[in-house]
């Protein structure tokens, strides 16, 4: 997915009205199907259960077949796309209400605008993406939670026993499972974070050294200057030369 897709058609698919079951197959069109309903489905033969807020992505050319149970409804996206996948039927889970909303947008823009939905549909494949992520390295909801935290509070300060208390879990729990799932302690994943930060800042913007260090967290510019050495062996002011 390093460009967005082609998207030929997408709408609101109703079935199951005049007949029980469908078997088909696009030839050079994806798939991406949203549903609101319960069904029995098929992709070439492997058989899958489908209710109210189940994903499905299929490449081409691949046969699938619906078992309605009575009017059915649900959101469709067809596109053009390079690469190749394994079909992927899953369970929205928690990415349902972005999902919908961003598949419904892209229906709604595409006579006008297909760029637009493109770039919606683009961004649904990616949360469809972190649903295959997920199902394949499953981690802790505590060191998910703990990770989302990180991320989007990294200019504050960070206490691990904090942490632990956010996500629900004891100070040693946390510490294990960080180990266990991430390769890193939660101390150490946090140093990992805030100096890929600063060293995107770094080469990227033009906020002094001091503003970088401030926004990763680290409000000493004394002590920023020893950690970039410590990570990248350079200082900041070396590091933002190389790039120019």
């Amino acid at each position: 997915m390093e460009a967005p897709p082609l998207v030929v058609h997408a709408g609101v698919g109703v079935h199951g009205i005049n007949t029980a079951r469908e078997v088909f197959l696009l030839p050079d069109l994806w798939q991406l199907h949203l549903y609101g309903y319960h069904a029995g489905y098929a992709v070439d033969g492997v058989d899958y259960q489908i209710r109210p807020g189940t994903v499905s992505l299929v490449p081409p050319a691949t046969t699938v077949e619906y078992r309605y149970r009575g009017r059915s409804e649900h959101l469709f996206m067809h596109f053009r796309m390079p690469g190749r996948r394994d079909p992927l039927v899953r369970d929205a889970g928690d990415a349902l209400p972005v999902l919908r909303e961003l598949m419904r947008d892209a229906v709604a823009s595409l006579p006008q605008s297909p760029t637009r939905s493109a770039a919606l549909v683009w961004a649904a494949l990616w949360r469809v993406s972190d649903l295959a992520e997920s199902s394949a390295v499953w981690r802790h909801p505590a060191v998910e939670v703990v990770v989302r935290h990180i991320e989007e509070h990294l200019a504050e300060p960070l206490v691990v026993a904090e942490l632990a208390r956010k996500a629900g879990v004891s100070h040693n729990h946390l510490t294990r499972l960080f180990r266990e799932q991430v390769g890193d302690t939660v101390v150490g994943h946090i140093a990992a974070r805030r100096m890929a930060r600063a060293l995107h800042l770094l080469r990227a913007s033009t906020l002094t050294a001091a503003a970088i260090a401030a926004a990763v967290g680290i409000p000493d510019l004394q002590a920023f200057n020893k950690a970039c050495r410590k990570t990248f062996g350079a200082s900041p002011r070396a590091l933002r030369g190389a790039t120019r």
